[in-house]
């Protein structure tokens, strides 16, 4: 699985004009899901995102995680986290999971957050989506279960 995380002071997900999901201070968090993924990759983002230090403390240092200043998280899929465009001018999709299985490990993925008691909002699986938010830094990072 593959995470691309913006920490963000607001953001929310329309679908067909309408509010999906919705936070304030906290994580958007796009997920892709690989062929092959499973639970092991799920627990590896799960281990890692709610204790990631990326927000300041009062010195200004990454010291502070979303657990620690209570924030949330909007999750949103995008299976183009897996488009390769080595070769040619248009992405190729072969590395990203079947839709199917990748809604499942999608479904599961924010389950998991939640029993992890953290705020979770999300977009909608396969839905054509509008992302507004406002980028806090800029602080983007990615992750990948696999490297």
């Amino acid at each position: 699985m593959r995470a691309v995380i913006q920490r963000v002071k607001s953001a929310e997900v329309l679908v067909d004009g309408h509010v999906s999901g919705k936070i304030g201070n906290g994580l958007l968090v796009f997920v892709g899901v690989a062929r092959g993924d499973g639970e092991e990759d799920i627990s590896y983002l799960i281990s890692k995102l709610p204790d990631l230090r990326i927000f300041e403390d009062t010195s200004g240092k990454f010291n502070l995680s979303l657990r620690e200043i209570n924030g949330e998280m909007l999750v949103v899929s995008q299976f183009t986290l897996y488009g390769d465009c080595r070769k040619g001018r248009r992405p190729s999709f072969t590395e990203a999971e079947d839709p199917i299985l990748a809604r499942d490990l999608y479904e599961r993925f924010i389950l998991r957050l939640r029993e992890e008691n953290i705020p979770v909002q999300t977009g909608e699986f396969q839905a054509r989506m509008e992302v507004h938010l406002i980028n806090d830094g800029p602080v983007t990072l990615i992750l990948d279960s696999r490297k």
